[in-house]
């Protein structure tokens, strides 16, 4: 069948990217493309045809992130108290999914849909069992037959169909009442006024691009904040003022098919603006009604500078 390494490597993107909707997390997602890349090579005796191919590797991949997660089981469990909140007692309860990382777009093949990609979507599917999980994605993501998925996972045709069945209910539970659309000049123009308010250290710029309900998350922190006002309470004295941690810099980027900015600190005794935290944010109706939060960590990923000079602000 020819070169077979070369043959697999075709693959390798489409294939971390379903790793990366079984597990979260983008750099667990790298581990599974080598662990199926090296299962593929040890078994390559097995595969009966070129044009079985990609299926093959999916299956692999499929069970090589499940013995990971009966490895290393784990459940997004409830958060603790938010950091500040409007109003506590008026939210329901939340979970969290420390392990959850961002996906840069640029990564993405044009073909993936945003609803099947998007960290709601990502979040959602972690609270499924493993086996449940990987027949949502199978059948409601890639689209294959029940009895497709059956052979992949080495079960029952009936077991699919239940694993769906029970499936759906909890996805139905944790997924916002409100699918994203496509991106719109909406969109990015409300996170052109959010960049604004940032660089501009100005919280009075804030509150109107808003919901009344946003609330920010930051994985794998436990922390969260919950309401406009709670927002605005952590934020203020981060912009301006004589607490103000530094001047802000934020580069818009995307991740998971949604807007993202990349936000550079320069801190008052530094000359640089060094990377801080990677916001994805959440618009709908013109109004930001989320922000996850990550670390810097992925800005290599995102193919972002690691520093900026203070001219780089004008």
């Amino acid at each position: 069948m020819g070169d077979f390494s070369e043959a697999v490597e075709q693959h390798r993107r489409e294939l971390h990217v379903h790793c990366y909707r079984m597990l979260g997390s983008f750099d667990e997602a790298e581990d599974m493309v080598q662990e199926t890349f090296l299962r593929a090579w040890r078994r390559r005796d097995s595969l009966q045809s070129e044009e079985g191919l990609r299926a093959w590797l999916y299956r692999i991949a499929t069970n090589a992130c499940l013995d990971f997660l009966r490895a290393s089981p784990r459940r997004p469990e409830p958060r603790e108290a938010p950091v500040v909140a409007d109003s506590w007692l008026e939210w329901p309860t939340r979970t969290s999914v420390p392990w959850l990382q961002p996906y840069p777009d640029d990564l993405l093949d044009a073909v993936i849909e945003r609803e099947t990609i998007e960290l709601a979507f990502l979040s959602a599917v972690q609270h499924l069992a493993p086996r449940q999980r990987a027949v949502v994605i199978l059948r409601d993501v890639l689209g294959w037959s029940a009895q497709e998925t059956a052979e992949a996972l080495e079960t029952s045709v009936a077991a699919v169909k239940s694993a769906l069945q029970r499936a759906r209910p909890v996805l139905r539970e944790h997924l916002p009442g409100q699918r994203l659309a496509s991106a719109t000049e909406e969109e990015a123009a409300v996170v052109r006024r959010y960049v604004d308010a940032l660089e501009q250290a100005d919280p009075s710029l804030l509150p109107e691009l808003l919901r009344a309900d946003v609330y920010q998350t930051m994985p794998p922190s436990p922390m969260w904040i919950l309401g406009r006002e709670a927002f605005m309470a952590s934020w203020t004295p981060a912009m301006a003022g004589e607490g103000a941690w530094g001047d802000w810099r934020l580069v818009a980027t995307r991740a998971n098919r949604q807007p993202a900015v990349a936000a550079y600190l320069r801190r008052p005794v530094d000359s640089l603006y060094r990377p801080y935290w990677l916001g994805v944010l959440r618009v709908e109706g013109g109004l930001i009604t989320q922000i996850t939060t990550f670390g810097h960590d992925m800005f290599p990923e995102f193919g972002l500078p690691d520093s900026f000079p203070p001219a780089a602000s004008s």
